[in-house]
């Protein structure tokens, strides 16, 4: 039936239904792309305990346990630095109610807003924002169990993604005919690739901002200074708004210790100097030769994915494009796609031009 329609309708429904499947499917999606993620970064590890005599089933598990090892150690000194961060919670308080009279005092002052006004309008805030905050505190919760949910069904499937991936890359194979199986096995290859640098450069800039932030938060004397930078080193997994909204809330809590002006432009300056170091030295090198995608299409993607399964999407964004480009580029029809999608070749040359034609430019 649909062989008489037209190509443009039949690529409208391919679009539709594709939205369909992915906004109704989050819940069933998501954990399998993340799954899918971690199998392709633990592959390396895996085989090469394999390669030493392990059983497989056994070199899957450790692989596995490393990784929720890392996280762990990190989870660990987060909670480190907020308890101490909670040793100074009267003081930070202080410092939060001495800010808030600074300013009714402006707006008596300069807005003309009465004491016993703003009493009356911290009321009623007090009034609306009750059932606001069960409602925050009861959404919190169900977040955090649906979260705990979900990682163990992560793990869950990257063990059996692992496990059976000979069996899950034949069934691909089979899907295209005898001719055609070289060049499928040449996707699988190359996205499996893809993945792989890609998660393995994110981790090494993720350390890298860690240390600059150490050092730069340290040098302006920020209380915790650990603490935001592995929170802004984090976040840098939400590509483009994550190391804003670290820097953030770096600025809220500095204030809330009772930072100086020169502290919070202290912090605006280190994270000015972090992005042109991340953006013109760390992604290139780190980063940006591994998923070869356009900027616009970058931008494009991470907005799609945010409106599609909101930060998930985000985190996932650049990985898929680039195994959509690979795709691309390997299926005769659609390689003008895989053109459009690909980034330009840049020309080659050491670190020192690279320098160089940052400045120039």
């Amino acid at each position: 039936m649909t062989a008489n329609f037209p190509k443009s309708i039949k690529i409208l429904l391919f679009i539709v239904l594709s939205y369909l499947i992915l906004v109704h499917a989050k819940p069933f999606l998501v954990p399998i792309a993340f799954a899918g993620l971690f199998s392709m970064l633990l592959l390396p590890l895996s085989r090469k305990l394999e390669s030493w005599g392990m059983n497989k089933g056994i070199s899957i598990v450790l692989s596995i346990l490393m990784l929720v090892a890392a996280a762990t150690i990190i989870i660990w000194v987060l909670s480190l630095q907020l308890s101490d961060i909670k040793k100074n919670a009267d003081d930070i308080e202080k410092n939060i109610s001495a800010k808030i009279l600074e300013v009714r005092n402006f707006a008596n002052r300069k807005l003309g807003i009465s004491q016993q006004q703003q009493n009356e309008i911290i009321q009623q805030q007090k009034e609306t924002s009750g059932n606001r905050i069960t409602n925050i505190i009861t959404g919190s919760i169900g977040s955090i169990s649906t979260a705990v949910t979900s990682l163990l069904l992560v793990l869950v499937y990257v063990f059996l993604f692992m496990y059976f991936r000979r069996h899950l890359q034949e069934f691909v194979l089979q899907l295209v005919p005898p001719s055609k199986q070289s060049n499928a096995q040449d996707i699988i290859q190359s996205s499996r690739q893809v993945a792989q640098k890609y998660l393995s450069g994110l981790a090494l800039m993720i350390i890298s901002l860690w240390i600059m932030y150490s050092i730069g938060f340290s040098i302006v004397g920020i209380k915790n200074a650990v603490f935001f930078a592995i929170l802004c080193g984090l976040l840098e997994i939400v590509p483009f708004i994550g190391n804003i909204v670290g820097t953030a809330i770096a600025i809220l809590l500095t204030i809330a210790q009772g930072g100086s002006m020169q502290m919070i432009l202290g912090i605006v300056l280190v994270y000015a100097v972090v992005q042109f170091i991340q953006t013109y030295f760390l992604e290139p090198l780190v980063v940006g030769k591994n998923v070869n995608v356009h900027p616009v299409f970058t931008i494009m993607g991470i907005v799609a994915g945010e409106f599609l399964w909101g930060i998930p999407g985000m985190i996932l964004a650049l990985p898929v494009l680039g195994v959509i480009k690979i795709i691309c580029d390997h299926v005769e029809g659609l390689k003008p796609y895989g053109f459009l999608i690909g980034q330009e070749r840049v020309e080659k040359g050491g670190l020192v031009e690279k320098v160089k034609k940052v400045f120039q430019k």
